[in-house]
């Protein structure tokens, strides 16, 4: 007798993200063992992600050094300037034009021995803070083309901090953590940043405050009316930053804190940061008293750990884009990005995540809804599917399927895959038996065509042209318990994604 040849489809293939923490055999289809350089769409389907361009020529003052910071301020009059900071130098974007800034304070210039500045304006001044330095200011009502120390602002008032870290919130310039005391926070005058210790400026030394015993300042954060101070191991929540006269410790969370600066963001309706443990949420809820949290990572918890021991906490950096509704976490020392996507939750509360063999060296959202990229010698903007000129690889896998007979042997006859976009490009089909590295491959072409207008967060199925939806059969062969798929292209210029993967197989002997 003929054995009956059966099929499992996953609709939407990787539409769960990552799951390297659990068992591969036991995970849903939705799930990915690997998506490399992958993002999650809005329609569930796993896709390439997009790519950068640089903003700009060359600069000879830059060089090829990383940008490692990048900050915008937006003036009264709603002039958008773009600062960046590499090679020990700052420099001012406009358009595509890069110049720098050279220092304009009259006396000697400050020692600059990083580029690692956090950026945050108040009334037309852009200031930077970073650990060890000068505090300075960017201040075109005064000069365009120049910048120079806050104690050389007109008007300033008392000794600014040498602060690792620093937010504008409330009406403030709230900065904290010095080399000498990491516990101390100092706030300004309400829209007077350089006004430090008169009107209703003042310090906070939360030495004896921390309740699980002394702590550092790592990251500041405001949100919700409240202010928001993390420690390494631990969290303070202050309501009423509005008025410091009356500010007042409202909550404080022990056994987690922030362990890089750069990862705290705010996207809006929450905040999210890096723990020693993984990505975390900091869900406050006004009318209740506790502040839940989720971890965000907890599906790629052992990888991301790993990651973490291995960098830098001054390389770790962060952002949120509202467009592409997603958090990149990025290790340029492990040359590794992870991409949390931010529209829907898993039930275990992680979000749904994919890595990126890109790693940005800082981030910048901007008002425009342009997401800015610091790499080596550029600051790049996320578009397209190149990296500047380069191709990368985008690589699926899925977990492992059975097809509910654990002990039956399956002989793969074919898998059918639905791609949506690749135009021309080759792929290539991975077939693995039994949990065994030792895959076999099949390679096979999607048909060249003229590319339909659409972008990853933004096709849906009515919107393409026939030549965008292309459903193919690739014959196979193998036999084992289990199977494991993976596919695999080179990203060149057009955009692609993975609709549906049919798999055909028939059963033998119990093993």
């Amino acid at each position: 007798m003929t054995a009956k040849l059966l099929t499992n489809t996953v609709a939407a293939p990787g539409f769960l993200g990552l799951n390297t923490q659990e068992s591969s055999v036991s995970l849903e289809s939705g799930f990915a063992t690997i998506a490399e350089n992958c993002v999650i769409d809005k329609f569930g389907r796993v896709g390439a992600r997009k790519g950068w361009l640089p903003k700009h020529s060359t600069l000879a003052a830059l060089g090829t050094a990383d940008v490692k910071s990048i900050g915008q301020l937006i003036t009264e009059d709603g002039t958008a300037y773009t600062v960046a900071a590499g090679n020990n130098k700052l420099f001012k974007l406009v358009g595509s034009t890069l110049s720098e800034l050279t220092y304009g304070g009259g006396g000697v210039a400050p020692t600059i021995s990083d580029s690692h500045w956090q950026m945050c304006s108040l009334n037309n001044i852009l200031y930077l803070y970073q650990s060890g330095h000068d505090p300075l200011i960017f201040d075109p009502t005064v000069s365009a083309v120049t910048y120079r120390r806050v104690s050389e602002k007109s008007g300033y008032v008392a000794t600014v901090q040498s602060s690792a870290c620093a937010i504008s919130a409330y009406g403030r310039i709230w900065s904290a953590a010095t080399a000498t005391d990491k516990s101390l926070i100092q706030f300004s005058d309400l829209l007077l940043g350089y006004v430090l210790s008169t009107g209703s400026s003042g310090t906070l030394d939360l030495t004896q405050i921390w309740p699980a015993g002394p702590d550092e300042i790592t990251a500041l954060a405001a949100h919700n009316g409240f202010l928001i101070v993390f420690g390494k191991r631990q969290i303070l929540i202050y309501s009423n930053p509005q008025d410091p006269a009356a500010m007042s410790l409202q909550d404080a969370i022990t056994g987690v804190g922030c362990i890089a600066r750069d990862s705290v963001v705010n996207t809006g309706t929450d905040v999210i940061f890096l723990s020693d443990t993984g990505v975390r949420s900091l869900m406050r809820v006004i009318q209740e008293k506790s502040a839940p949290m989720r971890d965000l990572s907890s599906n790629i918890r052992d990888d991301l750990v790993g990651t973490i021991s291995g960098s830098v906490a001054a390389n770790i950096k962060a952002v949120y884009s509202e467009k592409e509704a997603f958090y990149l976490l990025s290790f340029s020392d492990s040359s590794l990005t992870y991409c949390f996507d931010m529209r829907t939750m898993l039930q275990n509360g992680a979000a749904r995540t994919t890595s990126w063999g890109l790693s940005p060296k800082s981030f910048c959202y901007t008002q425009d809804k342009e997401l800015l990229m610091g790499f080596a010698g550029y600051i790049g903007y996320h578009v397209g599917y190149l990296d500047n000129t380069s191709t990368y690889n985008m690589k699926y896998f899925t977990n492992y399927f059975d097809f509910s007979a654990p002990t039956a042997i399956k002989i793969l006859k074919k898998v059918g895959v639905v791609i949506v976009g690749g135009e021309g490009y080759s792929m290539s089909l991975s077939i693995g038996y039994d949990f065994t590295d030792n895959f076999t491959y099949r390679s096979f072409s999607i048909p060249a065509g003229v590319p339909s207008e659409y972008g990853v967060a933004e096709y849906g199925i009515a919107e393409f042209t026939p030549s965008s939806l292309n459903s193919l059969s690739v014959n196979v062969g193998g036999q084992g318990k289990v199977i494991q798929l993976g596919l695999e292209t080179v990203v060149n210029t057009n955009a692609i994604s993975i609709q549906k993967l049919d798999i055909y197989v028939k059963t033998g002997k119990t093993a």
